[in-house]
Formats: structure tokens, sequence, C-alpha cells
């Protein structure tokens, strides 16, 4: 088994940490895990995506052309990456800046506007956690457990922001259940 994941929106809605995240988690449950950062020419607005493979094998590779997943956190992102996912795939959608579909009917699509969830929690900076528990939700990549665990771990040095986090990854899979 390996799944390969790409996380891809504009720096600064935390696209390198949800991928790290997940990617903990997934090491966390005893799986075989790379995560690749890239980031485009500015840190702040330009555009950021990451990989994400996990296996119960040795990983030849961290380069993927073709992932199962994409989280696509704004509408260049969906754009340029959506024609690479497999058949059958899941793309994700923030709702809230993408007002667009990927235009193809042989993948699963799920549409969250997580600006929106994330500032009724009370921070819209949580955006990024609602978007990963919704896709983790809906993908079954993890076990909700086990991200619950790596993010509380990531935010441990922060930790007035697990209270937070927590309420945004309760929302996230809440709305990908009503999705």
């Amino acid at each position: 088994m390996q799944k390969e994941v790409q996380f891809a929106g504009f720096g600064g809605q935390g696209i390198m940490l949800i991928g790290k995240i997940l990617a903990h988690a997934a090491m966390e449950e005893g799986y075989e895990v790379s995560w690749v950062p890239s980031y485009g020419p500015e840190m702040r607005g330009g555009t950021a995506y990451c990989t994400v493979v996990i296996s119960d094998q040795p990983i030849g590779s961290p380069v993927i052309r073709n992932p199962q997943f994409l989280v696509a956190m704004n509408r260049p992102s969906l754009e340029k990456f959506a024609p690479t996912v497999k058949p059958g795939g899941l793309v994700f959608i923030n709702a809230s800046l993408i007002d667009v579909r990927s235009g193809r009917d042989d993948i699963q699509e799920l549409a969250v506007p997580v600006v929106e969830i994330a500032r009724d929690l009370g921070n819209a900076k949580a955006a990024n956690i609602v978007a990963l528990a919704a896709f983790v939700s809906k993908s079954g990549i993890v076990a909700l457990d086990e991200l619950k665990r790596s993010v509380e771990a990531e935010f441990a040095e922060k930790a007035k922001l697990i209270p937070l986090n927590m309420k945004a990854i309760t929302a996230g899979v809440k709305a990908a259940a009503d999705a």
C-alpha cells in the first residue's frame, strides 16, 4: 500500500504544517513516510506545496507525479494540480477561496468552506487544521485519534492553541460528513 498526498496553496496558509502533521500521524501508526516541502519565491503569498508519501513498504522515491490525493487551498493550486490526480482519487477544495471545481468526473471532490468554519471557531488561522481534519475524515488515510495526538504534539510548545485546534478538528470532521 502506498498513498500520496499533495497539499498546495499560498504561503501563510499553513500548507507545510498540515503536511508535517499528516506525516507525523502516519509515522506514529507505523508507516514509512516522506514529507517534501516546496516553496515559491515568497514565503508569504507565494506558491507553497508539499507532498507526503505514506507506505507500508520502504519508499523508493519521495517524488510523485500523480498523487492519489490533493488538498487545494487556493484556486491556482487546484488548477495546477487537479489534472495530475490519479483517476479514482480525492480532491479537497477550500470552498472559501475556490469557486470552481476540478472539472473531472473520474475523481471524488470534497468542498468545504474552511475559512468561514475557522472564523466561527474564533481564528481564521485554524482553516488549515479544519481542512486537514475534513480530508483525513473523508479519506481515512490515518486514524482521527492519531491525527489529534499529532496536532497536540505539534502545538505542545504553544499549548494555548491546542483547544482551538481540537475544535478545528471536530469542525472539519463534521463538515466532511455534511458535505
